[in-house]
């Protein structure tokens, strides 16, 4: 199957010239002729001119500011033409054949809207990374995690996660689209700036009857990064502030309020060991995070209320983990995958 026109591989950039000079040439080299673009999100550094100098096949798109990975993509976006869109990180490496075997999955089930390949450490390439690891879910209240890494716990791989199975999310450092179910939900969400708006897209996407995928034939490697005290204190803002609008915009009815009420108390919790860990700065995100929540709740039950709207909409939790992961990692010290899937999956 010849998939050459209707795969397009889009780079966000910001201020990322060293990641495009040691990553760009393996995604050419690998793409395998397929069309790639570099968006630059209104970078400062000689991206751009780096770009003009050395990549003249690359198509350059210029955002007029720095708008982060939802609304950057979004406006990025509208200006591909392609069935697929293929959403790559800077700091990603690949190598040949990463391409072809989510494609061809997605092309024999057109329910697939989106799929990620698996994700391994850069820097140890025998472990999964932080971000994606062999797919994502999300427990009963929100709480995002992966097979092969639960909160900062990173598994080796094994080869334990090499099916491709439907997951609950899939990671925006590699984030496979059917662009046309995409813009049927209208994109990312604008506002959540960055983080957690790939596992908001992709609820979106099953609440309206599409499936999530990962197909670990394709492998790549990222350098990213994720434990959670080395982040800064925005980073934490936009995480806490995100994951409740992600629940709140789509979580059914039943048990939502109840649900929303555990999240703020865990929060809270989260907020009072940032403090007595020495760091009061991101306790004080988490309280702002909170308080653009509560500001941004009109708007948000707006959003919900269009959701529902949609063609074909129903809310659907499939694959959700029914226990809480906090519970279980920290208290019952669960920290594989194989030890919280027995027993608690929708």
């Amino acid at each position: 199957m010849s998939t050459e026109a209707q795969v397009a591989v889009v780079i966000l950039n910001y201020n990322g010239k060293k990641f495009l000079e040691k990553f760009l040439p393996s995604v050419l080299k690998h793409s395998n002729q397929h069309q790639v673009y570099v968006a630059d999100n209104g970078s400062t550094d000689d991206s751009i001119a780096f770009l003009k100098q050395h990549y003249s096949q690359v198509i350059q798109i210029e955002n007029k500011g720095n708008f982060g990975y939802a609304k950057g993509y979004n406006l990025a976006l509208k200006q591909v033409q392609a069935k697929y869109y293929v959403l790559l990180n800077s700091d990603v490496e690949v190598p040949q054949n990463w391409i072809e075997p989510v494609i061809e999955l997605m092309e024999a089930k057109d329910k697939i809207a989106a799929c990620q390949p698996k994700i391994l450490d850069h820097a140890k390439a025998n472990c999964f990374e932080y971000a994606g690891a062999a797919g994502g879910y999300i427990d009963r209240f929100g709480y995002p995690f992966c097979r092969g890494r639960v909160f900062n716990y990173l598994e080796e791989d094994r080869g334990q996660f090499d099916d491709a199975r439907e997951i609950f999310w899939a990671t925006g450092a590699c984030l496979f689209l059917r662009a046309s179910a995409f813009w049927e939900v209208g994109g990312f969400d604008d506002d959540y700036f960055a983080h957690m708006e790939e596992i908001d897209l992709c609820w979106r996407l099953k609440n309206i009857g599409y499936q999530i995928y990962i197909e670990p034939k394709s492998v790549i490697y990222h350098v990213g990064g994720g434990t959670l005290n080395k982040l800064s204190k925005r980073k934490t803002y936009l995480n806490f502030r995100n994951n409740l609008t992600t629940l709140t915009k789509n979580h059914p009815n039943k048990h939502l309020f109840f649900k929303i009420l555990i999240r703020l108390v865990l929060d809270g919790v989260a907020g009072i060991k940032f403090l007595l860990d020495g760091q009061p700065k991101h306790s004080w995100a988490v309280f702002m995070a909170h308080m653009t929540y509560y500001r941004w709740l009109p708007k948000t039950l707006a959003k919900r209320k269009h959701q529902q709207q949609l063609p074909n909409f129903k809310f659907n939790c499939s694959n959700m983990y029914n226990g809480n992961v906090v519970f279980e990692y920290f208290v019952k010290g669960k920290r594989t995958f194989s030890e919280l899937q027995k027993g608690f999956f929708s």
